[in-house]
């Protein structure tokens, strides 16, 4: 991967026609697009594509260990955790964590903020009694509740967070200490955004697609203790322990998300790793913030300053009938996809780790001008 800092990730984005601010998936920086296209015929120079790399080769098997001490390294990840590649999007854990974690108990604790973790107490509550330990619902998700105020319930088998919530644009700054009750949290959208102590988690499970390549894989990081107690009924491919058992290759994996996760954490690397990261994403973010405050209105983040995401900045016009011009104006300027989540509404511009700064620039640039033409 050719090496160099966001320097040479800025100049490669000038390449672009414009700027993608999807939630749903983020876009995939320069340096990493051009390997996979020299790479797309001939990915192991065995004469196979990366897009037919067979998962018994010894190829695949050394770009998957590669991955994994690739991420091992960015994150610190602890001896006693273990790294799973996982089948499908993060959603498809909403039912693994309880039937892997419950381990005979019947309560698990969520804290509600927003759409997501909303989704994840829904399907929670398939297999256990969900105790609502917080929720910030009646402040309209402005928030992280205070986790000095979570009431868990005596006995529950984890309690499980969505670090950063796309819908609403609310994220925590750091993780809440839970005692003995194993964290989970549903990274998704902030996973590698940021340095992150794993010693504080049970488990976390992220989607690729967002920060660290495309749609199909989710990485999941498990304390080793935690493995071994899923319930019987839990398919094989969800048990976590049966994957860590056969180094996630009990059935055929996502290779390609895989091959192309491995670039990210190369490329994460060449940037200067995730504490330059985290300085890029809140120079980004707060560059969008800046226009809000400064718009005397015309613009409102719900969210308080606390709390606003670094990756997913949502907000809102004061007089909502220009929203659709402002979309339909910002496509016209090369900045794609600004839609607010359809359960929230309003903009959303989200920042993930491919986004360069370039393009937060040119959104504040043009939020900035659209303001001053419509106040």
């Amino acid at each position: 991967m050719p090496e160099g800092g966001v320097s040479r990730a800025r100049t490669q984005a000038s390449r672009r026609a414009g700027f993608q601010f999807s939630a749903a998936a983020g876009p995939l920086p320069d340096a990493v697009l051009d390997r996979v296209q020299r790479e797309f015929r001939d990915g192991g120079g065995n004469g196979a594509s990366v897009l037919a790399l067979p998962f018994t080769s010894q190829v695949f098997r050394d770009l998957a260990a590669q991955a994994i001490a690739s991420l091992r390294t960015l994150l610190a990840i602890p001896e006693h955790y273990r790294v799973l590649f996982m089948h499908g999007g993060a959603s498809a854990q909403f039912a693994a964590v309880p039937l892997n974690l419950l381990h005979g108990r019947s309560t698990a604790a969520y804290v509600d903020t927003g759409y997501w973790s909303g989704k994840a107490m829904a399907e929670a509550r398939r297999f256990c009694t969900v105790n609502v330990a917080a929720s910030s619902a009646a402040t309209g998700y402005d928030r992280v509740p205070d986790p000095a105020q979570w009431r868990m319930k005596a006995g529950a088998a984890y309690c499980h967070i969505a670090s950063n919530e796309t819908a609403h644009g609310l994220q925590y700054r750091s993780p809440p200490h839970t005692g003995d009750v194993p964290l989970v949290a549903d990274m998704t959208s902030d996973f590698l955004t940021g340095p992150l102590d794993l010693q504080r988690f049970g488990l976390i499970y992220a989607g690729a697609q967002k920060n660290m390549g495309i749609a199909g894989l989710t990485v999941v990081i498990v304390r080793e203790d935690l493995l071994g107690r899923a319930h019987p009924c839990t398919p094989s491919v969800l048990d976590y322990g049966i994957q860590a058992k056969h180094s996630s290759l009990y059935n055929t994996p996502p290779t390609f998300a895989i091959y192309l996760a491995g670039l990210m954490f190369k490329w994460l690397h060449a940037q200067g790793g995730l504490t330059t990261m985290a300085e890029l994403n809140r120079r980004k973010s707060a560059r969008i913030y800046t226009v809000i405050e400064r718009s005397a209105g015309f613009y409102r983040c719900l969210v308080q300053p606390e709390w606003r995401s670094q990756v997913n900045v949502c907000f809102r016009l004061a007089n909502e009938t220009l929203t659709p011009m402002f979309i339909e104006a910002a496509q016209c300027a090369g900045l794609f996809h600004l839609a607010g989540h359809p359960n929230a509404g309003g903009v959303r511009a989200s920042l993930y780790n491919g986004m360069p700064e370039e393009g937060a620039e040119a959104l504040a640039r043009f939020m900035e001008a659209f303001a001053a033409r419509n106040a």
